[in-house]
């Protein structure tokens, strides 16, 4: 499909004669994480691969495979989580981005759906490492839950979360058949000062805050601000 904007769509001399406008290549980044009993595994995938390739449109960007898997140590113990060590994203995660440059792309967005903090550290790490080893190559990295979140307080109680009421409008409005009838209300109690993992205690099922408000309409709303907020940081970090 020469017109995709699809690394997995196009040919090898389409690719070569489309790096000659420098554009961004946008790498979205998944998890496998366990989402409530509403959400699929795959919401972090669904939500970062929508928002690339809606972004992709808006800025003339490219959109390489996704990075499906990601490290989700908080959520192991709920059924379908598979979390990487931050070793092993960060090299893989810096391979990839290794051989894109490689292959004649200067400007990189690391784009996540999921925002761990020793999940990104491991992207910010791999992405630093890649752009030592290939000069002149600029990478930016962030999680579409960096500009999510800027509507806590907003369009949603301060306190909402993985799986909550955000995020679940989210998914309703990118991928509508994915969530299921339920609307949890999870209040998340570990402390962020304890190390290790929350208990069973501190959050019973892997959704923080109350669905039940949860809309398409709030979805698209969330939505349009993200790719509002990305068009601007990329404008911003990664000019041609």
């Amino acid at each position: 499909m020469p017109g995709s904007r699809r690394l997995l769509e196009i040919d090898s001399r389409t690719f070569e004669r489309r790096l000659r406008s420098n554009p961004v290549v946008i790498v979205p980044v998944g998890a496998l994480e366990a989402h409530g009993p509403h959400l699929p595994l795959g919401a972090d995938q669904l939500q970062a691969e929508a928002t690339a390739e809606a972004l992709a449109e808006r800025i003339d960007a490219l959109v390489a495979p996704t990075v499906s898997y990601g490290s989700a140590p908080g959520a192991r113990k709920f059924p379908g989580t598979v979390s990487l060590s931050i070793a092993e994203l960060e090299t893989h995660v810096e391979g990839v981005l290794a051989e894109l440059a490689r292959s004649g792309v200067h400007r990189m967005l690391v784009l996540s759906g999921h925002a761990e903090r020793g999940h990104m550290a491991a992207l910010r790490e791999a992405a630093d490492r890649a752009m030592q080893r290939r000069p002149g190559t600029k990478v930016v990295v962030l999680s579409d839950y960096d500009f999510v979140y800027e509507l806590r307080g907003k369009e949603s109680p301060p306190t909402d979360g993985h799986a909550g009421l955000l995020e679940t409008s989210r998914v309703m409005a990118v991928a509508p058949h994915t969530v299921g009838p339920d609307r949890p209300v999870v209040e998340y109690r570990h402390s962020p000062f304890v190390p290790g993992s929350p208990t069973d205690a501190d959050w019973p099922e892997s959704v923080i805050g109350d669905t039940r408000p949860a809309s398409a309409e709030l979805g698209r709303r969330v939505q349009a601000h993200v790719l509002d907020r990305l068009a601007a940081t990329v404008a911003a970090l990664l000019p041609a």
